[in-house]
């Protein structure tokens, strides 16, 4: 029996994912937790999706669509951000 997977996954992208995903879910919190909290952990989410997207180009597209969502999650994160939540009661 083999343990060679011929499956490899991008972990970066999946990285960037769940960072972005807690990014967003933490950003509605008020009094500046949720800015430094849900917008620090969108800045590494953002920095690990660029590294992914990048890895993943060099695999022929492969594990691309973790890096999708993170940039969508981060998008809503930083926008949610520039209209005020996580620094507005």
């Amino acid at each position: 029996m083999s343990l060679n997977n011929s499956r490899t996954t991008n972990g970066t992208a999946w990285a960037a994912f769940w960072f972005g995903l807690a990014g967003l879910v933490l950003m509605p919190i008020p009094l500046f937790i949720g800015l430094i909290l849900g917008g620090g952990l969108s800045l590494i989410a953002a920095v690990l999706a660029v590294i992914a997207l990048l890895k993943g180009l060099s695999r022929q597209g492969k594990g691309i669509a973790p890096v999708v969502f993170a940039g969508i999650f981060v998008a809503l994160t930083w926008g949610g951000i520039s209209i005020g939540g996580g620094t507005i009661w």
